[in-house]
């Protein structure tokens, strides 16, 4: 199992534009994306301007299917004027899952 863990910083007044963004790509990832095992996006609760996206994936075709996807091209093109910074993005392979 891999996983991707992103930290994504808008600036301030893109919160809503962002959080519509990142709901968009996780709904596609489970509707479109069997192999996307989850799909978890989360805003900071003490700065909205800090969104965090959890991926699981099953194997390193699932990410290129998910990351090549013309929902996730929109996505960063879309994210772009929004970004305060690069996002910090961890691709990992899964040691350990409560689930199992």
């Amino acid at each position: 199992m891999l996983s991707i863990t992103a930290v994504i910083r808008v600036k301030k007044g893109f919160e809503q534009q962002m959080h519509e963004q990142l709901l968009a790509v996780a709904q596609h990832a489970r509707v479109s994306e069997p192999a996307t095992v989850d799909y978890f996006v989360a805003q900071d609760a003490k700065d909205p301007c800090v969104f965090t996206t959890y991926e699981r994936y099953t194997d390193q075709g699932a990410v290129d299917l998910h990351n090549n996807s013309p929902v996730v091209a929109r996505f960063f093109e879309a994210a772009k004027p929004m970004l305060d910074g690069a996002p910090v993005v961890v691709l990992a392979a899964e040691e350990f899952s409560k689930r199992g």
